[in-house]
This record gives structure tokens, C-alpha cells and sequence, in this order.
């Protein structure tokens, strides 16, 4: 290589990675990319994008399998497992490609390989490949980031053997379809490949170690999604653990813990989906003042770490785990760096979830619980999708539109959606809470009709009484 002195190094290239190296790019700063695997990191290869693809697949055949319900006939309905897996791995390997070509566009560098601290300002990497022949390559740096990731988290006894039980990566790709499914943990990773499994005709089990599942959302929310799942086919136990597993030749018998009462369970393969921890280790990072807590490097608002010219984003900074977090982070670490006049801290209260199991869930801001453990007195409120014209007509009367305002000041405060296109929906809430709205701007703005936005607007009024349609 030619030239090994940079501005900015970004060890990872993934949503967080890749988004901080061409912003830097933009500001003028010669940037360089290492990545050990595959642009764009785990969302776009192994997490958002491909997992969406599958989900696609499975929602088109829910509609297909309902098509008497708008007046359709179809007959003789199947699937290929082998073909869906096929068009989610095409859809990932475009998507990479573009990330490349973004890169190149920039004038950003990329070197295939391994990279780890060498020093202050300092990177060695060991290269993938090698035109040269040389394994290795220097690289100094006055700023790095830490872009690293993060992978599954694995449970004692419940280790990953890529046959009978899966991670993530290992349930986005089966070799057949099995006819029954343990889900360990109820997060949306958990939830998204049980409404997968169980659209494509799977029988899934789906348990949870607190009292409800997707425990970082709503209750109400929550409560509802439990209700749809189980009115889908699924089995939903919370308060429930894996006691012991046992290995037969191709399924396994899992002993678990309902409540303090232990049952068994014979299923075909089981997906373990208990969180993940950050990909902190191997990175150099001995002997500097960088400091990892609970598998995760800290940090302060700007990504920087207790190391000077050190920084790190996104999922190995700690969670909210999101891509779109990641990138946003990317964004203001660089723009901190490059000295841009304006930048400020991200701001956690407004990055939205996003679930994209059938239904939809989305969120941003705060929970009724939270807002009230706040100490602050709310107003609430709720529109059904059942009450939405456009709901109606798409045959997706099942859902509900929560929001939540300071009582005293009209702050909005949080929204709350299941149902469905919320994931599409919720960008509105955020776009709102960024420009720091209240109940007036948001009851002032004309929603089109018919769309299912109107819910949005109606569950503002309902909040202060003044719901129309319901």
C-alpha cells in the first residue's frame, strides 16, 4: 500500500463503520475502512436486511394462503425453503456491493483483514489477501474508531453447534424447513424468526425468562403482540427457563421451567436469541485507558473513549443495538472530530424500535411505566386500527396507535404502535419528538386520508378527548 497515513481509521465496516468513514470523507478527512469479513457487517449480511427479505417471503404467503378473504381464489400453495434462503442471500449480497461502490464514490480506502491497536495512532492489520505477499500492513491514524460489533450472545448448556441449535446467522439459513421450533428469548430477534417459522406452517415455542415478552416495549404493547402471536399459532410461555437440553440424532428434548412447574419439549431445532454481547476483544486495546464494562467499550456523548484519538459506535458501544443508532453515532463522532460548528450528542429519547414480525411493532420515547416512574403525570391515547378506513380496506383491522403526553406542558413524551406498516409509520413520532412538538402542532397537522397515518392523528386527539372516529 501505498499511502498508510490517515485522518480517521475505521476498524468495522458495518452500518456504524461504513456511515462514519464516507461522512468523514465528505468533511475532507482521508479515511480509510478495515473489515475482517463482509461490508456492511452483521445488518446487512447476517441481520436487517436479509432477515426482512425472509420475512417478505412469509408474509406474501400469509396473504396468498388468505386470499378467499379478498375475493381471490388460489389453489395448490407452496413453498421452496431453499429458493426463499436463495432470495434473501441475493437481496444481502447486492446491498454489500452497493456499500462498496458508496466507499469508492467517497475516494474512501478498504483493506480486507484484521486490525487491532498497535500503538498510539497506530493500527496493524493482518491482511486477508495479499497481492504482495505481505501478511501484515501499518497504518497511523490521528483519530480511530471502533466500529467492531457485536455477535450472539451464547448461554451455558446452550451452546451454538450450527446443526441442532441455532443463532441467528444459522435460522436465516436452513437447509429444510423443521417442522417444530424453541425460541429462547422474546426480544425482536426471537419474535421476528418465530412469526417467520410460524408463517411458513412451523409449530413454535416461544419462551421468555421475565413476566412478558418484548419486555422493552409498552405493556400494552406488549400484551397485545402476545395476544396476536398466540391467536397466529404460537405458543408463548414467560417466567420460563431451558433447565436442561438433550441431543437426539436430529431434534432435541428440552426439559423447562414454567413458573416453578418443568415440562418437556421435544422440538426439531431450537434458536437461541438471548441478546448479544460486544466484539471488544482482540482489538489492542491492553495497556490503554479504554474501558470495557459488560462485554461493551464506554464511552461519553461524542464516542470517545478514556484513550485520546480512540472512539467507538455502535453495538460494541452498547445498546440500544440498532443500525440506525450506529450510523447516527458514525455521524456525530466524525462531525466532533472534523470540528463542525452545530453538532450535537445524540439524543437516545428519540431512536425508534422497530420490530418487523407480523404485526409490525415500533416505538420511540418513553413508556406509559416509564414516564410515570419519571415522576411525570400523563395524558394517553389510543386509536384501534379497527376504527381506520385504510386499515379496514388492506384487511388489517388488528392493531393499535398509543401515545403519551406531559399533561402539564403537552410534551410529547412517547408513541407506542402495533400493526400494520408501524415500522413505515413511526418515523412521523420520531420527526416530531426530534422538533420538540406538542399536542398543539401535531392536533394543527392535516394527515391524508384514507391512510393509516390518520391513526396517528386521532390517538393525539383521543389523548385530550377529542377522538373523532372512535
Amino acid at each position: 500500500m501505498a499511502n498508510t497515513n490517515y485522518d480517521v481509521i475505521v476498524i468495522g465496516g458495518g452500518p456504524g463503520g461504513y456511515v462514519a468513514a464516507i461522512r468523514a470523507a465528505q468533511l475532507g478527512l482521508k479515511a480509510v475502512v478495515v473489515e475482517r469479513e463482509h461490508l456492511g457487517g452483521i445488518c446487512l449480511n447476517w441481520g436487517c436486511i436479509p432477515t426482512k427479505a425472509l420475512l417478505r417471503s412469509a408474509e406474501v404467503l400469509h396473504q396468498i394462503k388468505d386470499a378467499k378473504s379478498y375475493g381471490l381464489q388460489v389453489e395448490g400453495v407452496s413453498f421452496d425453503i431453499k429458493k426463499i434462503v436463495r432470495r434473501s442471500r441475493q437481496v444481502s449480497r447486492r446491498l454489500t456491493h452497493g456499500i462498496g461502490h458508496l466507499l469508492g464514490k467517497n475516494k474512501v480506502d478498504v483493506i480486507e483483514g484484521v486490525a487491532k491497536l498497535g500503538g498510539k495512532g497506530k493500527v496493524s492489520v493482518t491482511l486477508n489477501e495479499a497481492d504482495d505477499g505481505k501478511k501484515t500492513t501499518e497504518l497511523t491514524g490521528k483519530h480511530i474508531i471502533l466500529a467492531t460489533g457485536a455477535r450472539a450472545r451464547e448461554l451455558p448448556g446452550l451452546e451454538i453447534d450450527g446443526k441442532l441449535l441455532w443463532s441467528y446467522k444459522e435460522a436465516m439459513v436452513p437447509e429444510a424447513m423443521p417442522k417444530s421450533l424453541l425460541v429462547i428469548g422474546s426480544g425482536a430477534i426471537g419474535v421476528e424468526f418465530a412469526s417467520f417459522y410460524n408463517d411458513l406452517g412451523a409449530e413454535v415455542t416461544v419462551i421468555e425468562m421475565v413476566d412478558r415478552i418484548l419486555p422493552v416495549e409498552d405493556e400494552e404493547i406488549s400484551a397485545q403482540a402476545a395476544k396476536s402471536f398466540a391467536g397466529a399459532g404460537i405458543k408463548i410461555h414467560t417466567k420460563t427457563t431451558v433447565k436442561s437440553l438433550k441431543k437426539g440424532k436430529d431434534n432435541l428434548t428440552a426439559v423447562i421451567d414454567i413458573a416453578g412447574k418443568q415440562e418437556e419439549l421435544v422440538v426439531d431445532r431450537v434458536i437461541v436469541a438471548a441478546g448479544i454481547v460486544g466484539n471488544a476483544e482482540g482489538l489492542g486495546l491492553e495497556g490503554t485507558k479504554v474501558k470495557i464494562e459488560k462485554t461493551h467499550i464506554v464511552t461519553n456523548e461524542w464516542g470517545e473513549t478514556g484513550e485520546p484519538g480512540v472512539y467507538a459506535i455502535g453495538d460494541v458501544a452498547g445498546p440500544p443495538w440498532l443500525a440506525h443508532k450506529a450510523s447516527h453515532e458514525g455521524v456525530v463522532c466524525v462531525e466532533k472530530i472534523a470540528g463542525v460548528e452545530g453538532v450535537h450528542p445524540m439524543d437516545a429519547s428519540s431512536i425508534p424500535g422497530c420490530t418487523y414480525s407480523r404485526p409490525q411493532i415500533a416505538s420511540v420515547g418513553m413508556t406509559e411505566a416509564q414516564a410515570k416512574v419519571a415522576g411525570r403525570k400523563v395524558k394517553v391515547g389510543r386509536f384501534p386500527f379497527a376504527g381506520n378506513g385504510k386499515a379496514v380496506a388492506l384487511g388489517e383491522p388488528d392493531g393499535l396507535v398509543k401515545t403519551i403526553f406531559d399533561a402539564g406542558t403537552g410534551e410529547f413524551l412517547g408513541a407506542h404502535m402495533i400493526g400494520a406498516e408501524v415500522t413505515e409509520l413511526i418515523q412521523g413520532y420520531v420527526i416530531a419528538k426530534s422538533l420538540e412538538t406538542t399536542e398543539a402542532e401535531l392536533m394543527h397537522t392535516v394527515f391524508p386520508h384514507p391512510t393509516l397515518s390518520e391513526m396517528m392523528h386521532e390517538s393525539v386527539l383521543d389523548a385530550y378527548g377529542r377522538a373523532i372516529h372512535f
